[in-house]
């Protein structure tokens, strides 16, 4: 399934997108924006696969917009102007849709991303699932499936790990969460990190793993309930 928003300034607009998405099986449109910074706002916290994005908005030029952007995001470009084509596909946008596009158009652009999506998880289960932390004033190698949860501390995470004592080391949640595969891991608060595949329950904003009880953070509930929808 690929996670996506849209934002153009036209409500119209949004509307199209929002009832060609919900024919397509494999388009989750989560959202959709008239301003572009909402939007950003939005993928800080929660980050998507796709990004359905109009060009010349009042606030903000998508192009500008899209260069701005701090995830490696897919866009599909919708808008009425042909001259930013060229600037576009340098971005190396998905397609470039011109309004009105149609609803054969308009899958067919997404089809190429669910190409890129279906590619890009071939290679990532070929690839070792491990990760490097400094500890003890050496490079210690972590297989992700060994680790129970990551707690952090301040300036350092505090990962527990099966059959091990628990190692510190230091590091901040967001520099740690880089390092762990978006597929297997979500950070459920402030200072949790928990790998999907350990819990074994969710009731009452609280998580149960084995052993253990982690509260999951009122701005990250969107995000763990999405995780479970997909």
């Amino acid at each position: 399934m690929i996670r996506a928003i849209a934002i153009d300034d036209e409500p119209l607009a949004l509307k199209v997108i929002e009832n060609f998405c919900g024919i397509i099986d494999f388009i989750a449109l989560e959202k959709t924006f008239s301003k572009p910074k909402e939007a950003l706002d939005y993928l800080d916290k929660f980050p998507v696969d796709l990004l359905f994005l109009d060009i010349n908005m009042p606030s903000v030029n998508g192009i500008e917009f899209c260069k701005n952007l701090k995830q490696n995001t897919m866009v599909i470009f919708t808008t009425a102007y042909s001259e930013y084509a060229v600037d576009a596909f340098n971005l190396k946008a998905i397609d470039y849709l011109l309004k009105p596009f149609s609803y054969i158009r308009f899958l067919n652009a997404c089809n190429k991303a669910n190409d890129i999506i279906s590619q890009q998880a071939k290679t990532e289960n070929t690839l070792t699932k491990y990760f490097f932390v400094r500890a003890d004033y050496k490079l210690v190698r972590i297989n992700f499936t060994d680790v129970l949860y990551i707690e952090g501390l301040d300036d350092y995470v505090k990962i527990y790990i099966e059959k091990q004592k628990p190692l510190i080391t230091r590091m901040t949640m967001k520099a740690i969460i880089e390092k762990l595969s978006a597929k297997d891991f979500i950070r459920v608060h402030r200072s949790f990190i928990v790998p999907l595949n350990r819990i074994k329950s969710v009731r009452n904003k609280v998580i149960a793993l084995e052993g253990k009880e982690i509260p999951i953070g009122s701005s990250y509930e969107e995000e763990v309930l999405r995780s479970f929808k997909g």
